[in-house]
């Protein structure tokens, strides 16, 4: 079966909205979408005075580039978020459909089902965190159409190795499309999950430009999938979804000198990340330091409550995550530049 028969009928036979910048294009006057013909104050040449190409192909065709997929299988949005919602929004019919997460994690994918009035199944992963693809599996029914791993795990920092993800992937074709969330995966060891793409098209994958290469600001992400599963959401994508000046961001980000500093600043992270696993875990008052493959550490402490509020009045504000099953005694702190995890070593130090 084609994945799109996952997919709402109604979505596959939309009549996509027609914009300006999709029409013949090479005209040197542009009259066809009631734009100003001056320029805003200020702005720097940027030409905001226009309306951006909905898939702007330099940056489609850089971000494809840097993921190892062709361009036909890459669609850039508004950060991974808006992928998330065009991928429910596309594969879910409100009151009937479902999609499958696994706590704890990222909560965006539940929001967007509710929002959409789709279901919610929670199979939570094992003890350590881990995926538990057996479970997930007894867990699919006819009704779920997407499937949401995590990998690295917000707010975990738990890994999913490829080979997991690939059993996952053959285990579930003709029944559901998996959607693998990898907005940490800079920072994690082994494949992307990008690499099986031609092998499934029922695998979709999430990155993002806010994490490693520090535009969350632009708000910048992309979903890589099957080219049908791209052309399909790019029916009910918004017209103009990248403001100009977040696509020039983008752009010098991803130039060659950008390409090696966010390298190694990676690597500065990768450093620290493992030194404030030692740091955080000599301090009195830390049970844990659960192991991460993200720019994060979850922390498990005796009174988690009493070391947020000592961090927060030093100035220092982390993540409370105790709302989570299984992180009822734990905050997730970034891993950040050296100076300031020092600052957090020793303000729970000190309180310790």
């Amino acid at each position: 079966m084609s994945v799109l028969e996952l997919a709402r009928a109604e979505i596959r036979a939309l009549v996509p909205y027609s914009s300006a910048r999709m029409e013949a294009a090479g005209g040197a006057t542009l009259l066809n979408a009631n734009e100003s013909a001056w320029m805003p104050f200020g702005d720097a040449g940027l030409g905001c005075h226009r309306y951006p190409d909905p898939q702007p192909a330099a940056l489609v065709e850089r971000l494809a580039a840097l993921y190892g997929v062709r361009p036909a299988q890459l669609l850039v949005g508004r950060g991974s978020d808006e992928a998330i919602d065009l991928l429910v929004r596309a594969f879910c019919r409100a009151g009937e459909d479902a999609i499958l997460v696994q706590p704890p994690t990222f909560g965006m994918y539940a929001v967007c089902a509710h929002v959409q009035n789709a279901a919610v199944v929670e199979v939570p992963l094992a003890a350590d965190f881990t995926l538990d693809a057996g479970a997930v599996l007894a867990a699919v029914t006819p009704a779920v159409k997407l499937v949401f791993v995590c990998a690295p795990n917000n707010p975990t920092g738990a890994g999913v190795s490829l080979e997991a993800i690939d059993d996952l992937a053959r285990r579930l074709a003709g029944r559901a499309l998996l959607v693998v969330d990898e907005a940490y995966g800079e920072f994690a060891d082994g494949a992307s999950a990008a690499t099986l793409l031609d092998r499934y098209e029922h695998l979709a994958v999430l990155r993002t430009l806010s994490k490693a290469w520090a535009l969350a600001g632009a708000r910048i992400g992309c979903l890589l999938a099957d080219s049908e599963v791209v052309t399909l959401l790019r029916r009910i994508l918004p017209p103009y979804p990248l403001p100009r000046p977040c696509v020039a961001a983008a752009l010098e980000a991803l130039s060659p000198a950008g390409q090696v500093a966010v390298r190694d600043r990676v690597e500065v992270v990768r450093a620290e990340r493992a030194r404030m696993v030692v740091g955080l875990g000599a301090l009195p008052g830390v049970r844990a330091v659960l192991p991460s493959q993200a720019n994060f550490l979850a922390v498990r402490f005796d009174d988690a409550g009493a070391a947020y509020r000592r961090l927060f009045q030093a100035g220092i504000v982390v993540r409370d995550v105790r709302r989570y099953p299984g992180l009822q005694d734990a905050l997730r702190i970034t891993v950040g530049a050296p100076e300031e995890n020092d600052r957090v070593l020793a303000v729970l130090g000190d309180g310790a």
